[in-house]
């Protein structure tokens, strides 16, 4: 018995260790610096292409525009879409470029803190030093709101930040936007969009116990589980194609919200077009169809 009970004692030691091991293992790389100067244009451009008007204002209650508050609800709990305007309490304001940078490349707060993988940081990752400087220069120009959004109300163990230092070593991927030789610019630069700042794959890719996509076997083939219960079709090239899609009515679908059939996007997609998707080049629109059903415009 004593025996047992020195084991006891000894495991949870071992586990309270290793527990202050993880809280203390730092998460991403070094702050950079940036010596870049950003354009605001391009910063806003990258900004709609990013989803970040679409996420960070809550629309339907009429909210201010990057003020978050915007709700997700997922089995893990609810989270809520944080302030980002230049209100330097609740906002960016008191942050840095270099913070920024951090953030919006290797998801970790100011304070060192992983965020939520419902931030999609992880298509991110390959954003350019003059990227991050543009949208910096771009959120720079957003009027504060100096109104915290609400608090994340995640249930436990989930609202243990900790946790995610285990999550980021066990599924945090790269994202797929090197370009690949022999599939020519544009069909390059709709790769560079859609599996990058667009984040087509957070909303149409199944997802794991544990909230990870499932890259390697559903890339791109739908899921039925998004959070709040609704369902993002299948939108890699085969399904694509069985549904009678090509790629300028993609392209067009995507500036409009209007399918072949006349029938609209509806809940976050329209959104995603009405905020975002809508307000890019009819080039990148097209770059985008072309990668996604990895044909030739005119197809």
């Amino acid at each position: 018995m004593k025996k047992l009970i020195r084991f006891g004692f000894a495991a949870a030691a071992m586990a309270s260790v290793g527990l202050a091991a993880v809280m203390a293992w730092p998460v991403g790389a070094p702050l950079e610096e940036f010596e870049l100067e950003g354009d605001v244009a391009r910063g806003a451009y990258l900004a709609r292409a990013a989803g970040c008007i679409a996420c960070h204002t809550d629309v339907a209650n009429g909210g201010a525009p990057l003020a978050g508050g915007v709700r997700l609800a997922t089995p893990f709990g609810t989270l809520v879409s944080p302030n980002l305007t230049t209100d330097p309490e609740h906002g960016l304001g008191g942050w840095t470029i270099e913070e920024f940078g951090r953030a919006v490349r290797q998801g970790v707060s100011p304070e060192g803190a992983p965020y939520y993988p419902a931030f999609t940081y992880p298509f991110y990752a390959n954003f350019s030093d003059q990227e991050i400087a543009d949208l910096w220069a771009a959120f720079r120009t957003v009027p504060p709101v100096a109104e915290a959004a609400p608090a994340h109300d995640m249930a436990f163990p989930f609202d243990q930040r900790w946790g995610l230092k285990l999550w980021r070593a066990l599924f945090l991927e790269p994202p797929r936007t090197d370009p690949v030789a022999g599939k020519g610019e544009m069909w390059n630069r709709g790769r560079q969009l859609v599996e990058g700042a667009a984040h087509c794959a957070a909303c149409h890719t199944a997802r794991n116990l544990a909230g990870a996509r499932l890259t390697d076997e559903a890339h791109l083939g739908g899921n039925d589980a998004l959070p709040g219960g609704g369902k993002a079709p299948a939108i890699d090239a085969e399904a694509l194609r069985r549904g009678g899609w090509t790629v300028d009515a993609l392209a067009y679908a995507l500036k409009t919200g209007l399918a072949p059939d006349g029938d609209a996007f509806g809940g976050s997609m329209g959104e995603v077009v009405l905020l975002g998707t809508g307000f890019l080049t009819d080039a990148d629109r097209l770059a985008m169809a072309a990668y996604l059903l990895d044909e030739a415009p005119g197809t």
